[in-house]
This record gives C-alpha cells, structure tokens and sequence, in this order.
C-alpha cells in the first residue's frame, strides 16, 4: 500500500505520495494544502492533466479535510484547481491501458460496500461532511468527476471562462457519480439533469448560473476577489450556525413541512443562547458580529 508523508514549505502543506519503488520517478505533490487567517486552501495540484483524479490526488483531499476535521481555527474550505483548469475527472489515461506504475502502487485506502478499495468515494464523503463551509473555486473546466466534486461543495463560484461537463453516460458509457447523480438534479430538476447527464453538452458558466447549478459566476479577472469576499462573510459567520444550517437544508428533502419545523426549534433552542444577543447588539452598534468558534 502506498504510503503519505507530509512536510511543510512557506507555510503549505504538501501532501506528497511515496512510492514504495527504488528506481521510480518522483511524483509531482497532488494535493496542496495552505492556510490563511482561518481560510483553508485545497488545490488540485496536476496541472498538466487539469487535474485529472487518480487515487493519490483523491487520498490527498481527504488528508487535507482530515486537517480542517483537527483544526477548530479553520472557517472555511476553498477547493480549486492549479494551472487553468479546475477538474477534468478520472484520469482516462489510466484507464484506457494496462495499469502505470504510479498507479500499480497507488493502492486505495478504503473498502466500499462493492468489496472494492475506493478512495474516490472517501473523500466525497469527506467534502459532505466537512464542519465548515466549503466553496468550489471553478478557474477552468469541470469535467466528468471534476463536475461532480465542484458541486458537492456547499458555494460554487466559476470564472466566465470555465465550464461545466457530464462526460460519464455519451463519451465514457457509465453512469455518472461524485455525488452528480444526487447534486444535479437537486439543483437544477429532473428535466434538466437528465438534458446534462444523457446528452454532454457543455454548459457554460453563465448557462450554470442560469440554471442555478452555482451560486456564481464573475469576470476570470474578479474570480479571486469574489472568493474572497464569500470566504470573508462565511469566516464571520457562528460555525455552528453554519454546520447546522447546512444540516437542516439537506434535510428538507425528506422532512414533512412539520418535521422541519421541529428540527429548526431544536437548532434554536441551542443557537438563540449563544449567539443572538451578539448579533443584536452587532446590529444596534452598526458592526459586525464576533461570534464563538464552536463547531457543534
């Protein structure tokens, strides 16, 4: 099984796959890992493939959020991808021939229900269960697998330039998964994620927009700053209003009207105590809150 060692330059976590071979070529970090001010940065680090997903770089994100998981200062999660493209999925080079050595000795950390390893799904659920806010920063093309963790994000914000691409069912012959069966058409409608999935179509970012599959879509040049300007309000947010905002929404999907009243008293119950008083004196004094950091 191949193994992970992690080592620090400036401040970065490198998340860096070791190959068990003597004679094997190094491999390039998959996954960086940085920190600023509360604001955790996950990025997809194999630019010369648009980051294409292998088990390594999938391993690598759930290390990464393994260390938000740890880290009560983090905030919030940023999820982008190095060089100009943001995903472009499995990495079909892998796939169309025999196995590479890179991938040979990149054996999976993780047993699903199929009695198969899976990495691709552990760090899915890692991305779900994230106990802070996470924002997809679409640079480039989202494509395939690429398309699917860019909106298991809680905020996805594209540049102009990038796009959105379910290659899984008309180019690969599979269905498709990362969650997009469950994301897509809660976002956009079964009409819709069936037009998406079945056809392949490219849906540009101001498509997406329209379509309400992300919250965003800005100049590539506003790309950061819009980034920026998210992290910041979800940063000054209650995290354990956030958590639990988060956890009601995906619960309404199968919640009566009644159960989901319920359900939000009890987060009141717990909330009101906590945080409300700040917030309304926030609001009287004309500045923002300063709430705990308590994550539960």
């Amino acid at each position: 099984m191949a193994a992970t060692e992690t080592e620090t330059k400036n401040d970065v976590w490198i998340l860096r796959e070791i190959n068990p071979m003597p004679d094997a070529q190094p491999v390039p970090e998959p996954v960086l890992y940085t920190i600023n001010d509360g604001i955790a940065t996950i990025t997809l680090n194999r630019p010369a493939v648009m980051n294409a997903m292998t088990n390594g770089l999938m391993r690598g994100i759930s290390e990464a959020l393994a260390r938000v998981v740890a880290d009560d200062s983090i905030r919030v999660v940023v999820l982008t991808g190095a060089g100009r493209g943001f995903c472009s999925g499995a990495d079909l080079a892998e796939a169309a021939g025999p196995p590479a050595r890179e991938r040979a000795s990149d054996a999976p950390t993780e047993v699903n229900s199929a009695g198969t390893r899976d990495p691709f799904n552990t760090a899915m659920r890692a991305v779900m269960d994230c106990p802070v806010p996470t924002i997809a920063r679409v640079n480039g093309p989202a494509a395939g697998g690429g398309f699917g963790l860019a909106l298991a994000c809680d905020i996805t914000v594209a540049a102009a330039s990038a796009f959105f691409v379910a290659t899984f069912s008309p180019r690969l012959g599979v269905v498709p998964d990362m969650g997009a069966t469950w994301s897509i058409p809660l976002r956009v409608g079964r009409a819709r994620a069936l037009g998406i999935t079945l056809l392949g179509d490219r849906i540009s970012a101001a498509q997406a927009l329209e379509w309400g599959l992300i919250w965003s879509a800005v100049a590539d040049d506003e790309l950061d700053d819009e980034v920026a300007r998210i992290a910041a309000v979800l940063k000054r947010s209650s995290p354990s209003t956030v958590r639990r905002t988060r956890e009601t929404i995906d619960a309404a999907i199968h919640n009566s009207f009644s159960d989901q009243l319920d359900l939000e008293m009890a987060h009141q119950a717990v909330l009101i105590s906590r945080n409300m008083r700040q917030g309304a004196l926030a609001f009287l004094e004309k500045r923002e809150p300063e709430f705990g950091g308590e994550r539960d």
